[in-house]
């Protein structure tokens, strides 16, 4: 799925995040809410911070692994266009 997916799609809560914050999770009138994991028997087995952590770091991780996969991320040991060896025999 390439694009901007479809948000806001949920009839009672609102699910929103920031890179540098995660999910915050509310009711439709602003109220705090949170997520949970429910088994197929309707027991919540996992809830709270704790889940909404998680499912942000598996949506980060899918999304790298994505960029990696299709050659839009790159990983340098070094800032790009340093050349340590070079820039320390100048600096002697």
């Amino acid at each position: 799925m390439i694009g901007i997916p479809k948000t806001d799609t949920l009839a009672q809560s609102v699910i929103s995040g920031v890179c540098f914050e995660g999910l915050t999770i509310t009711t439709k009138d602003g109220k705090p809410a949170q997520l949970a994991v429910i088994d197929a028997d309707g027991n919540i087995v996992e809830s709270g911070a704790a889940v909404a952590k998680e499912a942000w770091n598996v949506t980060l991780a899918v999304y790298k692994n994505f960029l990696v996969g299709q050659g839009h991320l790159r990983i340098f040991s070094q800032p790009p266009g340093l050349n340590l060896n070079q820039d320390q025999a100048i600096a002697a």
